[in-house]
């Protein structure tokens, strides 16, 4: 089956998240525990679930580094969504925060054309910062 505009649109943003955070070295840190690891080895997770929001999925504002248990089980059954939300407010603010979950609802949407300028934008971004990191391309 073929990848959809918005699964590989998803899939960009959140390698631009993990490798725009990470340090010379590679690393990240999880913005819900503080947990640092390669960027590789994180997820790109959403503040606001992609799943529940087309206003917010494919912001770049909403997409953070996160470890992969924070990303998976903590943030419906432990504390990582609060974790995450305080590193919001500190990150963006609390007037933004309140913005992004008052406007989570609000539909929008993307057409082709608007998938491909996204996709080209980040990936153009993400080959910038692997030739920092002294790598080459790849959508790992």
């Amino acid at each position: 089956m073929a990848e959809t505009l918005r699964a590989k649109a998803l899939k960009t943003l959140q390698k631009l998240s993990r490798i725009s955070a990470a340090d010379e070295w590679g690393y990240c840190k999880c913005v819900s525990c503080g947990k640092l690891d390669h960027y590789k080895n994180m997820d790109g997770g959403h503040f606001i679930p992609k799943g529940s929001s087309s206003r917010w999925a494919l912001e770049e504002s909403n997409v953070n580094p996160q470890c992969k248990g924070c990303n998976g089980f903590s943030m419906k059954h432990g504390s990582a969504e609060a974790q995450y939300t305080l590193w919001m407010i500190d990150w963006i603010g609390k007037d933004q925060v309140e913005h992004m979950l008052a406007t989570k609802n609000d539909p929008v949407k993307f057409y082709a054309a608007d998938y491909r300028e996204m996709i080209a934008d980040w990936s153009e971004q993400i080959k910038s910062h692997e030739r920092r990191l002294g790598e080459r391309g790849g959508l790992k």
